[in-house]
């Protein structure tokens, strides 16, 4: 073969939503921290390379993301890792979290004890401690203990073009969301509304980061809203959560640093409690068990630390390699499949 690059995947989902981890041949990203490399990542042209290499067409798809395994830089961590998007590098996801940590041990980069494996997790937002069910020689289930979460601002009045005046919570649980209740903009979370859904939160977070710069206190290479969530309650008290996600899809999870930072949302309001736990359930039904573990602070805020449980299976080994006279070897999208925002791709 004449590849110039070959980067092996091991393809994992957790709770539907796809994360690919890079097991072998992740080049070497300059950095000394997690957080430094993912600056170096979304600002230097050949981490835009890379990114695209993995993300877009013909290797990649719209849906998922491909976690990038990194060595630990902290002490106290077993890996490091950052997670690779169309729009750019992201510093940390519940979903992709439980797919990092099934994928070390079902693989076995980390040895697998059983019945309980913790593994410690290093990401550009902070360390997450990561106890496994294992059983068999399989990862059950994951329960992560989140990055501390906190509420940057509440009830934030936003004019739209589309649904008026709305309200929205603009919150951290590893990177920044926008919270809107799926009601004021006359839809549900259902499968069938996914693509009016999606419309609705590129336009929104779009409109957010325009009106509401947001920055980590303490990080400041995670900055801006990264996604809009919607939600909403269901009949049972399940909160059911639909994240939008650039150019136009759908989270399948219910969501981990979503859930997060709607939790702080809900402490922050009286309505979350430390050792209260509830349900979180995705738009194709899917769910996390979501825990308030402690309360905090960030740079003299509150905050609170969530937990998230869930479970990530593996469905194949992918190997993606570089033909060095290929024209598409930059990749591409269009707007049939990614949807339109694709053509800024």
């Amino acid at each position: 073969m004449r590849w110039k690059r070959t980067i092996q995947l091991l393809d994992v989902h957790c709770e539907g939503e796809i994360g690919r981890v890079a097991i072998g041949g992740v080049p070497r990203i300059p950095g000394e921290t997690v957080a430094d490399q993912l600056h170096w990542l979304n600002s230097d042209p050949k981490g835009r390379e890379l990114r695209r290499f993995l993300c877009l067409e013909p290797r990649g798809a719209p849906i998922g993301s491909v976690n990038l395994l990194l060595p630990a830089r902290h002490p106290d961590a077993d890996a490091a890792f950052i997670i690779l998007q169309p729009d750019q590098a992201h510093a940390s996801s519940g979903s992709n979290s439980i797919c990092v940590t099934t994928a070390l041990l079902e693989a076995g980069i980390v040895e697998m004890r059983e019945p309980e494996t913790v593994v410690t997790l290093e990401t550009a937002a902070g360390l997450v401690k990561a106890t496994a069910t294992c059983r068999d020689g399989r990862c059950e289930k994951v329960r992560l203990t989140m990055v501390p979460s906190f509420v940057d601002r509440l009830d934030v009045e936003l004019d739209t073009p589309h649904w008026g005046r709305i309200s929205l919570d603009l919150c951290y649980g590893g990177i920044f969301y926008a919270l809107v209740d799926v009601r004021q903009i006359n839809l549900t979370i259902e499968k069938g509304n996914a693509a009016a859904l999606v419309q609705a939160g590129m336009v929104l977070k779009d409109l957010v980061n325009a009106a509401i710069p947001v920055v980590h206190p303490e990080i400041p290479a995670i900055s801006g809203v990264a996604y809009v969530m919607f939600r909403d309650i269901d009949e049972d008290g399940a909160v059911r959560t639909c994240t939008t996600m650039w150019p136009g899809r759908a989270d399948r999870s219910p969501c981990g640093t979503g859930n997060s930072a709607n939790l702080a949302a809900l402490h922050a309001r009286g309505r979350a409690k430390v050792g209260d736990l509830l349900r979180s359930r995705s738009i194709i039904g899917s769910e996390f068990e979501v825990g308030l573990s402690g309360e905090t602070q960030v740079a003299g805020r509150p905050a609170i630390v969530p937990t998230i449980t869930g479970r990530g299976f593996t469905f194949g080994l992918t190997q993606v390699a570089l033909d060095p006279f290929d024209p598409l070897a930059d990749g591409f999208a269009m707007t049939d499949v990614w949807g339109p925002s694709a053509g800024s791709i």
